[in-house]
């Protein structure tokens, strides 16, 4: 046995003796080590263990296998565990722990077994670490393996380990089952309530999510910012909850959960998506503005939704306000968010700058930051640049890639590169979504190509097993429509295997008035007002209609029921960007500042045009 060694603390008055503890202070190493991740430090820590001869130390080969996880050496670990005569729980728990850090499931689920096989049976942290793990990979069966070991040993009534079950089931979406743990609860906590109300509300079951919040409160356990922050998702106006959002925002404010560092972002987030769902951006910008803390997830946040709501340039001003304002840097989710407002106001500048920023952190080769540059480079007329993304080496192309890419070809009318481009997707292995087909079918359409828009239509529905969408069905009726196939796009409107939606009438629309059918005009224009009773441009559409045919009781008609639902169409409008600010003009406005300039040049230009006109006859005639 290794002797406790002592050592002098001199004293202006005395000298004292001190016991020194080695294996006291070889652990405090070892926690150093593995704070500073140092795999330097927890080898030397290693090499200090054998040559004081703590090999056999429970407590050492703990910590130094937590040292090792940390540092990314699992299999290090491993050696130290099975160098190891005697093996607790405690050290299987810590070997299990470190391989899961590291993402090496499969290797966890196989030491669970070994540890089953043992004399040692698993405890609460082993079986709620590997229930988490089960729901993070979606897999069930070991779920249920650990759920059967839960009742066998006892552990299903500790509360931590039915919530790490009942999690698991969520995710899965096997909800009956995570219910039934939830019922057989003898003790539940806010978390037991939190776990299952987060696991419901995730997956869209609305009803029975407030119906599990009115049994909390009949319970008697509060809410707490979790519970708040998994409902506000929930609210929003199109399912008519949008009073209940506000009801907890109140209950946020008066139960004072928002005075937490980490409660105040994360809530701060779900309340300004909650409003910006709602199209209340303007009081999600007051939520963001009084925030105590606000980092790069609360800046993403109110981004996404002025980008959300169609207000590109206060996007674009927050994003640059976030970072020389707050000196927050922007992340990868951040750049995501902010380039379609760079698309919206046809940006390149600024879509530019803000792939030169992703390319100096190092974020350029990420998928999804690639993704959203080829489509914002497609919709400000950089094909090239698209191209360009598309096309680096280094970048794995996933379907959206490709997708993009696809669609970018067919805004800029090149149909036959589009169908090329998916054509040797198909060759790599990757299967058409419907995102794609839309793309690839919107190409055809706008080139022209009807009879290799239907033979990719009829290709993914037969070969590919796609539903025919809404947004699909759009394309067909406008690819007929475009070519003239006015009688053959009413037909495929009336065999279509779903409804008839707003995008497949107006498709018919535009077809009908670009071949002066008026009569299909008038058929699509009806199922419009019937399937939109309250946008004001079709009753506009239908009235003018009615108007060139000189039907003026119908015109009548239409603005009497104008005028009875209150519907009043706000004018259109182009804009300009100029130096990082936008200009909108709308019909005959003169509300901005230059515009008395603007129309003098416009005067200008008229006359300038004209005389061209003249001095074009008169070279004709002579």
């Amino acid at each position: 046995m290794i002797p406790k060694t002592f050592s002098l603390v001199p004293s202006r008055y005395y000298s004292s003796a001190i016991e020194f503890d080695p294996v006291l202070a070889l652990l405090q190493f070892l926690h150093f080590s593995a704070t500073h991740t140092s795999l330097k430090l927890t080898r030397q820590s290693h090499s200090r263990i054998l040559t004081l001869g703590f090999s056999q130390n429970s407590f050492l080969a703990t910590k130094l296998i937590l040292a090792y996880a940390v540092c990314q050496r699992p299999f290090h670990s491993l050696l130290v565990f099975d160098s190891l005569q005697h093996k607790n729980v405690y050290l299987w728990n810590s070997l299990i722990h470190g391989f899961v850090k590291n993402g090496l499931y499969s290797e966890a689920f196989h030491l669970f077994n070994q540890l089953c096989s043992s004399n040692v049976l698993p405890d609460d942290f082993t079986l709620s670490t590997l229930s988490k793990v089960s729901g993070e990979l979606r897999t069930v069966f070991p779920g249920k393996s650990i759920h059967g070991k839960s009742i066998r040993t006892g552990f299903v009534s500790d509360t931590v380990v039915a919530n790490s079950i009942m999690s698991m089931y969520c995710k899965c979406g096997n909800f009956g089952q995570a219910r039934k743990v939830f019922d057989d609860m003898t003790v539940r906590n806010s978390g037991s309530w939190n776990v299952v109300i987060a696991g419901y509300a995730f997956s869209g079951h609305r009803e029975e999510t407030w119906e599990l919040v009115k049994q909390m409160q009949m319970d008697e356990v509060r809410p707490d910012a979790y519970t708040i922050s998994s409902l506000l998702p929930l609210c929003d106006v199109d399912v008519g909850k949008y009073d209940y959002g506000r009801e907890l925002h109140c209950y946020i404010v008066k139960n004072e959960l928002e005075l937490g560092i980490d409660s105040d972002v994360h809530l701060g987030c779900c309340l300004i998506d909650m409003y910006s769902r709602s199209n209340k951006v303007v009081v999600g910008r007051r939520v963001f503005d009084r925030m105590k803390c606000r980092n790069v997830f609360a800046w993403t946040a109110m981004i996404n939704g002025y980008v959300e709501h169609g207000d590109s340039d206060e996007a674009l001003n927050l994003f640059r306000d976030m970072q020389t304002i707050d000196g927050v840097e922007a992340n990868r989710v951040s750049l995501i968010s902010v380039l379609p407002a760079c698309s919206s106001f046809s940006g390149l500048l600024t879509g530019r700058q803000i792939h030169g920023f992703a390319i100096r952190k190092e974020l350029n080769n990420e998928v999804s930051i690639c993704n959203a540059l080829i489509d914002m480079y497609s919709k400000c007329g950089s094909l090239n640049s698209a191209r360009l993304v598309f096309e680096d080496d280094s970048l794995c192309k996933d379907a959206i890639t490709w997708s993009s890419m696809i669609s970018g070809y067919g805004l800029h009318g090149k149909g036959q590169e589009a169908i090329l481009l998916y054509d040797k997707m198909l060759q790599t292995g990757i299967k058409p979504d419907t995102i794609t087909t839309v793309g690839v079918l919107s190409a055809c359409s706008r080139s022209g190509l009807v009879k290799e828009g239907l033979n990719i239509y009829s290709s993914v529905i037969n070969n590919y097993g796609i539903e025919q969408t809404l947004e699909i069905c759009a394309c067909i009726i406008d690819m007929l429509g475009r070519a003239g196939l006015l009688d053959q796009a009413l037909d495929f409107i009336k065999a279509m295997p779903v409804e008839p939606g707003p995008s497949v009438w107006g498709a018919l629309v535009s077809s009908s008035i670009i071949h002066g059918d008026l009569e299909k005009q008038e058929l699509a224009y009806s199922f419009l007002i019937q399937l939109e009773p309250k946008n004001p441009s079709n009753y506009v559409s239908i009235s003018n209609l009615y108007a060139s045919s000189r039907r003026w009781d119908a015109v009548a008609e239409v603005r009497r029921m104008m005028k009875d639902k209150r519907l009043k169409k706000l004018p259109g409008c182009s804009w300009i960007s100029i130096n990082n600010k936008t200009h909108c003009f709308y019909a005959a406005d003169k509300a901005h500042p230059s515009s008395s300039l603007i129309y003098n040049m416009l005067d200008d230009l008229l006359l300038t045009m004209s005389d061209a006109v003249v001095s074009s006859h008169l070279e004709t005639s002579t």
